[in-house]
């Protein structure tokens, strides 16, 4: 092997250690570090001198192991899941070898009019860095379509593997068969054969960035019709709730009767149980909070009583007529409490979670502030869009803000 090959074979190693590295990191919400990247390097250089050892001309081996330090390196290094891990390695080298395969084809029918030239040596040169930047493309693209930090957004993710896997073993396919020997002689049959599998190779990517929308159109569609039933159970919470409320006050009189009727007649023991029985159902009524809204009442006791390690403080009321619909309320306090109990887990020590409203004139002010981890923002998932949503029928607006160890939501909306 020559020099200029051998720059080639180091270039091509680094750039695809870097692109399957950020690849895995994009996928799953995962910032790899400088030390990933360099034991990934390392393991592929060593992968790729022991095969050409071991086993010249193999194909299957070299990725097969490949794939492998990929997972390991995404399972132990980024603290990925398993199966986050499969599929990350399964669908990075099989971006890789559907772009590398798209170039090779137009190289491979132009390579006889560059044999024995000067130009040949630019013609190679270009094929990796254009092969680079397809594979970087669309690796950005199946990062936009197919993105996750947690299995609960993302159901049955096992399933990728299959089609993963079928591009990946179609591609090899072709490598094996069609790229054994490229011609040195220029002939349009020889071209035209090019043609065909660069329109294979072409439509494999395109079904591939298919099946990965369809995906998440899926994912996005459960996590609708789930938030859809968790808005439907606190409507009827906080119907059942306030129907018990009404009971209550509707039977006040005959309660103050009784305990007048025990004081007259000094039985003083029994009128103050008979008062703790109705504190007692007094406070099973009314709840940990009182925002005048008893669907927010309820989302914040049910959301917050369940992360007890949070310290949480609420100085909401809202007004009355509230003017917002009880189902659009539940879509804007679900969402931002979930990501804000969320941020705070993570953030680490001392978690903190403020809950404010005030009234601007016409527009109602919401304002979540809490805890979240140092680093960028995790990329807006579904909830923050329904949340835009939920406002935008309200002239409203969402507006973010992060600043050290603080993230802030605010919500606006006209209340007129």
């Amino acid at each position: 092997m020559d020099v200029f090959s051998l720059c080639l074979e180091g270039v091509a190693l680094a750039g695809q250690a870097a692109l399957h590295i950020g690849f895995a990191g994009r996928l799953t919400g995962k910032r790899p570090r400088p030390w990933h990247f360099a034991v990934y390097l390392a393991l592929l250089a060593a992968v790729e001198l022991a095969c050409r050892a071991l086993l010249p001309g193999a194909v299957l081996t070299p990725m097969g192991l490949g794939m492998l330090a990929l997972c390991g390196v995404s399972r132990v290094g980024l603290r990925n899941r398993r199966g986050a891990s499969w599929l990350a390695a399964v669908l990075a080298f099989c971006i890789t070898q559907l772009s590398f395969g798209l170039v090779n084809s137009v190289e491979a029918a132009v390579f006889p009019y560059f044999l024995g030239k000067p130009a040949l040596y630019p013609l190679v040169a270009a094929a990796l860095v254009a092969s680079l930047a397809l594979c970087a493309g669309c690796c950005a693209a199946v990062g936009r379509l197919l993105r996750w930090t947690g299995e609960s957004g993302t159901p049955y993710l096992g399933l990728l593997l299959f089609p993963g896997l079928f591009c990946f073993a179609a591609e090899l396919y072709i490598l094996r068969t069609a790229y054994g020997g490229i011609a040195l002689v220029p002939t349009l049959a020889e071209a035209g054969r090019h043609g065909v599998l660069l329109l294979l190779q072409a439509m494999g990517l395109g079904a591939l960035l298919c099946t990965l929308y369809a995906y998440r159109q899926l994912c996005q569609g459960i996590q609708v019709q789930a938030a859809a039933r968790a808005q439907r159970a606190y409507l009827a919470g906080a119907q059942a709730r306030s129907e018990q409320t009404r009971a209550f006050r509707h039977d006040i009189r005959n309660h103050l009767s009784v305990l007048d009727g025990l004081l007259r007649r000094g039985e003083l023991e029994a009128g103050r149980a008979y008062l703790s029985k109705l504190e007692a159902v007094s406070a099973s009524l009314t709840g940990p909070y009182q925002t005048g809204s008893p669907v927010v009442d309820i989302l914040l006791g049910e959301k917050l009583g369940l992360a007890p390690e949070i310290t949480a403080e609420v100085a909401l009321v809202l007004p009355q007529p509230c003017g917002i619909d009880e189902p659009d309320l539940c879509v804007i306090f679900a969402n931002a409490l979930d990501n804000a109990v969320a941020a705070c887990r993570a953030g680490g020590d001392a978690p903190f979670l403020r809950v404010a409203g005030q009234r601007q004139g016409d527009f109602y002010l919401l304002t979540f502030e809490n805890t979240c981890p140092e680093g960028p923002l995790p990329p807006p998932g579904t909830g923050l869009a329904s949340l835009r949503a939920a406002a935008g029928k309200y002239r409203g607006a969402v507006q973010t803000e992060k600043a050290g160890g603080r993230f802030t939501l605010s919500v606006l909306l006209d209340i007129s």
